[in-house]
């Protein structure tokens, strides 16, 4: 367009546009050029006048904006019973927007005065601006119950499904929610104790049965341990808190930092911009940004939201919900970076020279606006020539400087020489009803790894800063593997045909010269699985032992706080290095950091765990329809009791049972990592390919048997039963074994 936009289609642009809302941006989106723009800039200054709009500096923006997630407080309903609220920190400078709440049949009622936490969709074409969705009502925390419900004449009782809670909850008869005998259910404390002593219950979600999908990840939040439940006095804690001020922090507004997540992300705690550096001394080179929720100004050390989330340790992530280290009020809203709204952050901006290194940088305790929320998917396809509305815009300023930025990165990388494994990541696809769609492996996008490398160059920066301050903290430590370890991945990659050389000071570029000689052979995925049972797990310690996988001698979690109690400890840190506020770590945190490092590393481990068996659970009840059916895969791991297979299509894990292989005596080899059959010679090992029968498939344990059909491509023929051998041939069997073991005795003392 080159004709001058009237003021109806530039406000139009803006509610549009939110993120492109300068001078500039609208010049460039209408074709303005030359004098024009003096027209142009005639008309946003009348539309600022007339209170349409709202000018930032050097942006405007429509300033009836509300981020997704609010306060609200309930005005009443109207005529035809419809529920309104307004919002309870209303910063714009225009008329009020009018919200619309929509409530669920499990909700409980709502009057006028009360306060709720909402979850909003803007709406435009009608009276109101928002739809409201309620989240919970402040200041209640009811008490939740997962459970089996039994009917009764009365209603019906919950039996808790927790070990630790043998106690019984009555069920009015109005408040069952239709739910049916033997059914899983999850219930909300709804009263005292009723007539027969029983704590009263409202059935607020049905799960059916309690081997459905639906069920999964509630039975293993359960099983392990997790708390899914904020204590009373953590929730009003957290209802307290308001939006931070400029007050005593840099103004970071104006710069244009976008979050970059997942497509279904609901919290966004960091955000990245990047540009040339114009300092003549660094040609070449990039700035970086990185900022990250302040967390730490709205958890004080030694409150009540302090203590849960250090007895939490993290957020669990399951495929059909989350079980957060903070309440909504914190994750889903104070502490999101979300689009168009000022949020406080702790930033560092990181200067790298043109070959990647990073050359200096500094922390700041800032006020941001992201000026867009974006996802990887997005973010890729704009970078591969085909942006969407709402990258278009964004592509010269924000989008092609990170990539540019992330190149110099990526040579850096390449001279650091990370371990680089190839292990493709499943992801579960569930109906809204909790029914496995698919299972899909994640895309390994560069949008990902440029987000991944702007968060390790953040975290090394944190970690370098407090040494360099002599400040206590916790590293994130991961140790180098084991002799032991790295002898079995030898044997390993020498019966592939491969080397791993020996005699030298173990290094990240050795393991990745083997998996780079693995690649494309028919080892490729044995040699990654084995280079990843050698390793040793991560953990968290106050100590500093270097991080082998990532090759960095000082590395600590910093950019996650809002689901790490880790990256809350290490902003707490910042915050007293650089005097920021009495927010910082107390002398109290310093003492425990050695129980508070075990602590989160085992509440980590146990999220992983549960994380695993919620998957295994809905990969079992997505092939319980496909029993009898024919997959190929790879021997994942040998057992004593049997060979692990991991599927190809779904990378789901089964057993083919020792049983199943016949009655012939199989020989268990730990060093080799084989099993080898007596009568007939046959040999499972690690890495081969197979065809397999599923036989079973169990989603209320997330067990899959599986039937051995070909071994490497040949049939496999079986075993005779047991009286019926072939004595030549077990003897046989036998030498050869025994040979093997003299060998290795001999080869072992000639080192």
């Amino acid at each position: 367009m080159s004709k001058l936009p009237n003021k109806d289609e530039i406000l139009q642009w803006i509610s549009d546009n939110p993120t492109l809302t300068s001078k500039r941006d609208i010049a460039k989106a209408f074709g303005i050029k030359g004098a024009v723009r003096i027209d142009l800039k005639r008309i946003l200054k009348e539309l600022e006048d007339e209170g349409h709009l709202q000018k930032r500096k050097k942006t405007y923006r429509d300033p009836d904006k509300l981020p997704p997630v609010s306060v609200l407080q309930i005005t009443g309903a109207d005529g035809d019973g419809d529920l309104f609220a307004r919002p309870m920190e209303w910063q714009g400078d225009g008329k009020e927007p009018v919200i619309l709440v929509i409530p669920r049949a499990s909700d409980p009622a709502l009057g006028e005065g009360d306060r709720i936490l909402g979850r909003l969709t803007e709406v435009k074409g009608d009276a109101h601006h928002y739809e409201a969705r309620l989240i919970r009502r402040i200041g209640t925390n009811p008490h939740k119950v997962l459970g089996v419900f039994k009917k009764t004449a009365e209603g019906g009782r919950i039996l808790p499904i927790d070990k630790g809670d043998g106690k019984e909850w009555q069920v009015p008869t109005g408040a069952t929610g239709g739910a049916q005998d033997g059914e899983l259910v999850e219930a909300e404390q709804s009263g005292p104790k009723g007539r027969m002593g029983l704590p009263r219950a409202r059935i607020v979600t049905r799960l059916g049965d309690p081997s459905a999908p639906k069920a999964v990840s509630l039975i293993a939040i359960h099983q392990h341990g997790i708390p899914d439940d904020f204590p009373d006095e953590v929730i009003a804690e957290a209802d307290k808190m308001k939006p931070a001020g400029l007050a005593e922090r840099e103004d970071m507004r104006d710069m244009p930092l976008v979050t970059i997540d997942p497509a279904d992300a609901r919290d966004h705690d960091d955000a990245c911009w990047a540009h040339e550096d114009d300092d003549p001394k660094n040609k070449g080179g990039y700035i970086i940004w990185v900022a990250i929720a302040d967390v730490a100004h709205y958890v004080p050390s030694g409150g009540a939201l302090d203590r849960e989330a250090r007895k939490r340790g993290n957020s669990s992530y399951f495929p059909d919900r989350v079980v957060p280290m903070l309440p909504d009020r914190l994750s889903g809203d104070l502490c999101s970076l979300h689009e168009g709204v000022p949020r406080a952050c702790i930033a560092v901006r990181m200067q790298i020279d043109a070959t990647g290194n990073k050359i200096g940088h500094r922390f700041v305790r800032g006020l941001m606006r992201s000026v867009a929320s974006l996802n990887y998917q997005e973010v890729q396809e704009a970078r591969d020539g085909n942006p969407n509305d709402k990258c278009a815009p964004l592509m010269e300023d924000v989008i092609d400087p990170l990539f540019e930025a992330y190149a110099l990165l990526v040579k850096a990388r390449n001279r650091r020489q990370p371990l680089d494994l190839d292990l493709p990541e499943r992801k579960v696809i569930l109906s809204d009803a909790g029914k496995v769609l698919s299972v899909n492996f994640r895309d390994r996008l560069d949008a990902h790894k440029l987000i991944e490398e702007f968060m390790i160059l953040a975290n090394v920066a944190a970690a370098e800063t407090l040494i360099s301050r002599k400040s206590p903290l916790l590293f994130r430590v991961h140790e180098e593997p084991s002799p032991e370890k790295l002898d079995a991945l030898r044997e390993t990659a020498q019966a592939s045909g491969l080397v791993l050389a020996k005699g030298q000071v173990l290094q990240t570029r050795h393991l990745n010269q083997l998996l780079a000689a693995a690649e494309g052979t028919d080892y490729d995925e044995l040699i990654n699985m084995s280079t990843l049972r050698a390793m040793t797990q991560a953990y968290y310690s106050p100590d500093n032992f270097g991080h082998f996988g990532l090759s960095l001698q000082a590395y600590a979690h910093f950019t996650s706080p809002i689901r790490r109690y880790s990256d809350l400890i290490v902003h707490r840190a910042l915050i007293s290095a650089h005097k920021w506020g009495k927010d910082g770590l107390t002398p109290a945190d310093a003492e425990v950091l050695d129980q508070t490092a075990t602590h989160i590393s085992e509440t980590e481990r146990r999220s992983m765990m549960a994380e695993r068996d919620t998957n295994d659970r809905y990969l079992a009840a997505f092939l319980s329809e496909r029993v009898g059916n024919e997959f190929t895969g790879r021997i994942s791991g040998i057992a004593k009791f049997g060979a692990f297979i991991r599927l190809d299509e779904t990378g789901a894990d089964g057993l083919i049972p020792i049983r199943s292989l016949g009655n012939e005596y199989f020989h268990f080899d730990r060093d080799r990592g084989t099993l080898m059959g007596s009568d007939t010679g046959l040999t499972l090992s690690l890495g081969q390919r197979v065809t397999v029968k599923l036989t079973e498939a169990t989603p209320v344990t997330g067990g899959i048997a599986l039937e051995l059909i070909s071994l490497d491509g040949e049939a496999v023929t079986r075993g005779p039963s047991y009286g019926r051998g072939k004595p030549a041939k077990r003897r046989a069997v036998n030498a050869k074994r025994k040979a093997d073991r003299v060998k290795r005795k001999v080869k072992r003392t000639r080192r």
